[in-house]
């Protein structure tokens, strides 16, 4: 069985930051592993510009971004194995994978970075009556077949959820020629980032149809359209408001989901509300010298963010390799009204240097409110936003001050108010 410092699960740009700061802290005896034909991940079939403007202060577009990374991998000569599928991790940090050429493999790592990002929501689990025609694709899937293979899905679109993704690909499909006829929305607010709704939609004059859903879809072997319907606020179709769209296309944007399956296996504890890991202000899981970062933990918004999560991860299980450790004083952080989750959930005050970023998700559109953090009963931190909405990542910055002076709290909480 082989033996290393630290597996890196997944060469997407979570797994090449990580290494990349991992190698540079001194980790000599490390590798990458990812499934896929090449390093890069989800950037690579991401053409659009938008990237980078946070770590390189110039905008790039996703491969140019990954390429970044994965030249600095190359100079730093970091190991990798691609078209390797890992099978299982258990909480010995015993990684089994396989591929072509070595068939099974075994190795035992003193720690792990899991890396392995999200994939998007399918059909099956929001449950679209109707016949299983062709013409019926994930927005991601649609984006590699256009980007990657020079292939379109179709000419008259539909585009079901309105997240950042089905967003840009509503201007994609634009740009080769197909007619996008409406991106519908459950909610009454798009999941997507606010300068994605005006460059990919107002800006070709694609409507967006929030608090509308698709009923039901027509078509026996290609997709001849679609019926949607206004819903109300329980999400359920108001009766007498159907209106059939004509389409050959419809692509799917209805969340993303991180890829937590090995997590599972190796008995790390996952939230209920991101289906990621929970970590402590390390970005440690509760299995000791396990960590975890980018999609894998919680969906991002830019990968700007997650670089920076990334490094903080490998920073953090390099000191783990080197045996420092300190005492411990463990606070949760809840979150209320309006808050969804918080990463980290758990702070060891201990390990608190100058100051913490917590990172969360609100749960509507709220406008002219505050973000409120307490310590216990007192108030730390009370924060003004004209807006705040689900598709936006906040954070809030916790200072060795504020835990210095609330030795004996027992939680800390955040809230909208």
């Amino acid at each position: 069985m082989k033996q290393y410092d630290m597996i890196i699960i997944g060469g997407g740009p979570a797994g090449l930051a990580a290494a990349i700061k991992a190698k540079e802290s001194g980790v000599n005896d490390l590798i990458i592993i990812e499934r896929d034909r090449e390093l890069g991940g989800i950037l690579n079939q991401c053409i659009h510009n938008g990237f980078g403007l946070h770590t390189f202060k110039e905008e790039l577009t996703g491969p140019e971004y990954a390429s970044r990374f994965i030249d600095r991998v190359k100079e730093l000569e970091i190991p990798y194995m691609l078209n390797t599928m890992v099978l299982d991790i258990n909480e010995h940090k015993v990684v089994t994978s396989v591929n072509s050429k070595e068939g099974i493999l075994e190795m035992k790592a003193k720690t792990i970075i899991l890396a392995m990002g999200c994939r998007e929501r399918p059909r099956g689990a929001i449950n679209i009556p109707g016949s299983r025609c062709a013409g019926i694709y994930s927005a991601g899937t649609a984006q590699k077949f256009v980007n990657l293979e020079g292939l379109m899905p179709g000419r008259e679109v539909v585009i079901l959820g309105s997240g950042d993704i089905g967003l840009i690909m509503a201007r994609r499909m634009t740009l080769e020629g197909a007619k996008v006829k409406a991106v519908v929305e459950i909610m009454d607010y798009s999941s997507g980032l606010k300068r994605n709704i005006v460059q990919c939609l107002d800006d070709f004059d694609i409507p967006l149809m929030l608090s509308h859903t698709v009923i039901s879809i027509k078509g026996k072997d290609r997709l001849e359209g679609v019926t949607i319907a206004k819903v109300d606020v329980n999400r359920k179709p108001i009766e007498g408001t159907e209106k059939y769209i004509p389409c050959d296309t419809l692509l799917l944007s209805v969340g993303l989901i991180p890829e937590n399956e090995l997590s599972e296996k190796a008995k790390v504890r996952l939230s209920k509300i991101t289906g990621g890991p929970e970590v402590n202000e390390s970005y440690e899981t509760n299995i000791e010298g396990i960590f975890a970062c980018g999609n894998v933990l919680h969906v991002h918004d830019l990968v700007d963010n997650v670089t920076k999560e990334s490094y903080n991860a490998a920073k953090n299980a390099t000191r783990y390799l080197s045996y420092e450790r300190c005492k411990k004083r463990v606070i949760e952080v809840k979150v209320s009204n309006g808050v969804r989750y918080t990463v980290p959930k758990y702070i060891n005050t201990y390990k608190v240097e100058d100051s913490i970023d917590v990172f969360f998700r609100v749960d509507n559109v709220y406008k002219n409110k505050a973000i409120a953090v307490y310590f216990d009963e007192k108030k730390e931190i009370l924060r003004k936003k004209r807006i705040l909405t689900p598709g936006e990542m906040e954070s809030v910055r916790l200072t060795k001050d504020m835990f210095e002076s609330n030795k004996d709290c027992k939680i800390i909480k955040l809230c909208v108010e």
